[in-house]
């Protein structure tokens, strides 16, 4: 059940920060690995062509864009919060758009500079988090992948995500569900017996129901387009999008 909370105009001031210190020293440890799609990072870079392809997709859909189109992002401006090492913040340049990449985590912004020279890309990247922006920024889309589940609080957070983005803009959330299949998957199977990811890379108990997420985002005035679940075929050694949102899903939502 969720609780009911104050509506934004009435809410009373968030923490300084929605940053865990103890989440940014984890990732912090693995920013020599980001881009290595065979070590402990390999889980994302299977993962990230359907991310790519997602999030293009219904970035060309909003802005009527021809997806096909070698620039079709050109001209909008992109905010990937929790950048890590710019596995998402690369293959958007690439396409045309003006990217900003922030990360709390001084080590993969070093990592993120380092790879983004060595491909001759021009990346704005910043070691800060959202509360420290300035507030008078403003996106066509906000990205907050594998991020909502790693802060310490999920409401203030999307608020701040909601006041970055441009009137009409759309926001790209991906997360997991908690219950116990994603328990059973995420958690014992990824971390424990799979060993695809670091044990302790997650916390279940801080995964964040999709009925959860809606609920932030509509007190943010921001209305969900669209939601699917991603499911990792074993067979075919890929993921995909699926009506099953019980473990790994991605939301879409607009601002008025």
């Amino acid at each position: 059940m969720i609780m009911q909370q104050d509506s934004p105009e009435n809410a009373s001031p968030g923490p300084a920060t929605t940053v865990d210190p103890a989440e940014v020293a984890k990732f912090s440890r693995l920013s020599d690995e980001w881009w290595d799609p065979k070590g402990n990072m390999a889980p994302l870079h299977k993962i990230n062509p359907l991310r790519l392809s997602y999030i293009r997709d219904a970035a060309c859909r909003k802005f009527e864009r021809n997806a096909k189109s070698l620039n079709c992002l050109a001209g909008l401006r992109i905010l990937d919060i929790g950048c890590g090492a710019g596995l998402l913040c690369e293959p958007f340049t690439r396409l045309g758009a003006q990217v900003i990449g922030v990360d709390p985590s001084a080590s993969n912004i070093a990592a993120a500079r380092h790879h983004a020279e060595k491909g001759h890309l021009s990346i704005d990247y910043r070691c800060t988090t959202i509360e420290q922006m300035d507030p008078r920024e403003r996106f066509d889309i906000v990205l907050a992948m594998e991020v909502i589940e790693h802060v310490t609080d999920v409401g203030v957070f999307i608020s701040r995500c909601a006041a970055m983005l441009k009137p009409g803009g759309l926001m790209v959330i991906s997360s997991l569900n908690r219950n116990w299949k994603s328990f059973a998957l995420a958690i014992v199977g990824a971390e424990y017996v799979l060993r695809w990811l670091p044990r302790g890379t997650h916390q279940w108990d801080k995964f964040v129901t999709p009925d959860e997420l809606a609920h932030y985002l509509s007190q943010n005035k921001l209305t969900i387009t669209d939601q699917t679940g991603v499911v990792y075929s074993p067979f075919g050694d890929r993921w995909s999008l699926s009506s099953d949102m019980d473990v790994n899903y991605m939301v879409l939502a607009e601002g008025l």
